[in-house]
């Protein structure tokens, strides 16, 4: 059977490595992933601090949260789009734009690879890549009716 491409938001019922990683490795050091996602973002796009008004470390939870559900999603893009464009949506009050999609993917990877070492494997970014990729175009085109990808690399 050919594997679809998460583009196409196909059920794919076989695991993913961004799943089994998050759920086995991520999900016991949330709070340390969470709070080493808000440093690095941050870091490399300080204009998106001021967007954080309430405890971060709350903001955190939340993320891991999503994260969770973004994660068991992941072989079923489908199923999890609609609430993808309502987040996104509820996001362009707090004032994020679509250029702020590709930092917060690139603080999103660097977290993985900082907190999970030799675990995140060459498979493992990839996957994280293309559902992060595909996401964040969906986000995008939902917020901001622009045909617009926050990919990263």
């Amino acid at each position: 059977m050919k594997r679809q491409s998460r583009k196409d938001y196909r059920h794919d019922p076989r695991p993913d490595p961004a799943c089994s990683v998050f759920v086995f490795k991520v999900a016991p050091i949330a709070d340390e992933a969470a709070a080493i996602f808000y440093t690095r973002l941050f870091e490399i796009a300080p204009e998106v601090k001021p967007m954080f008004k309430s405890d971060i470390n709350q903001q955190g939870r939340k993320l891991m949260t999503t994260l969770g559900v973004v994660v068991k999603g992941l072989s079923n893009l489908e199923a999890i789009v609609p609430a993808a464009q309502s987040l996104a949506i509820k996001h362009v009050d707090y004032g994020v734009g679509p250029d702020h999609y590709p930092p917060v993917g690139a603080a999103l990877l660097w977290t993985l690879e900082t907190g999970l070492g030799p675990d995140f494997t060459e498979d493992t970014k990839a996957a994280w890549v293309e559902a992060y990729t595909a996401l964040s175009g969906v986000m995008i085109a939902a917020a901001y009716d622009a045909d617009s990808s926050g990919a990263i690399s």
